[in-house]
């Protein structure tokens, strides 16, 4: 009972010191965000640049105060965060899915690979006028873009990640006797998840990129729809406005699936882990 007493005793101080450098961490990381706005309010308050092609960082920020007050905000936040999570979710399935075929079968490899390495090279405001004719202008259209951004990040790095695995590792599973089953969950997987999670990342960020492609095709609500009214009515401060919320939405959605990666990968013990 006192060993056990002990231990948790001794754990305490570790918590709060991990929950310290976490906090620290953090401030660091907006260190140079907030000097930028400062350097930003400070130069603009001198209207070394126009205000109304840049405004200062306390008009962009009022902007979205009142845009916030009206509840206006919340709906557009609500609608493309929405859109983004449909989109991305039905690309990382689809890509999970070919990528995990196209990794582990040649034969698969050499038919469905060399097309879809084609595809890839299509911009993505290409893709709009086919899916408006075949889809319409409504939601189905915009989640089918968002889908095509995060597709090819979690294809490739999953399909790679799969390619990387050392032919050592399968083998040594061959001679101590797993089958097809036991080298995919205990080998193939655990090998590919690193890479398949900083797949999952990229897609992520695609997927916040394209919703704007995705929100300027006629849509009604969204940040995206912000940034088209600010440029259609020249108010500069709306169209920061929606940048900068574009910016803190994609971080604070990777920050989240960063922290699930980091459970799923806890075994590893990289450097990167490490250090400070």
């Amino acid at each position: 009972m006192t060993t056990l007493t002990n231990v948790v005793t001794d754990r305490a101080p570790r918590r709060r010191l991990r929950g310290r450098l976490r906090a620290f961490r953090g401030a660091r990381a907006l260190a140079l965000p907030l000097l930028i706005l400062l350097i930003w309010q400070v130069v603009q308050a001198r209207a070394v640049v126009p205000t109304n092609l840049l405004p200062t960082p306390s008009s962009v920020l009022e902007t979205i105060g009142t845009l916030a007050s009206t509840g206006e905000l919340a709906e557009h936040i609500a609608i493309t965060s929405w859109r983004v999570l449909q989109g991305f979710l039905l690309g990382a399935v689809a890509a999970t899915v070919l990528g995990s075929i196209t990794g582990a079968s040649r034969t698969a490899r050499e038919l469905i690979d060399p097309l879809l390495q084609s595809l890839r090279s299509i911009p993505s405001l290409a893709w709009v006028p086919l899916f408006i004719l075949w889809l319409g202008i409504y939601e189905p259209s915009k989640v089918a873009l968002i889908a095509v951004g995060a597709f090819f990040p979690v294809y490739l790095s999953l399909t790679q990640g799969l390619l990387d695995v050392d032919r050592k590792l399968v083998e040594v599973g061959r001679m101590v006797g797993f089958n097809r089953l036991d080298l995919v969950r205990r080998i193939l997987i655990p090998a590919a998840l690193p890479a398949y999670v900083t797949g999952l990342r990229g897609g992520l960020g695609l997927a916040w990129m394209f919703v704007v492609a995705a929100e300027v095709m006629g849509a009604s609500k969204g940040l995206g729809f912000l940034l088209v009214d600010g440029q259609q009515t020249g108010r500069a401060s709306l169209i920061l406005a929606s940048i900068l919320l574009f910016a803190l939405l994609g971080k604070l959605t990777d920050g989240l699936l960063s922290l699930l990666s980091q459970r799923l990968l806890q075994w590893q013990d990289s450097h990167s882990l490490q250090a400070a």
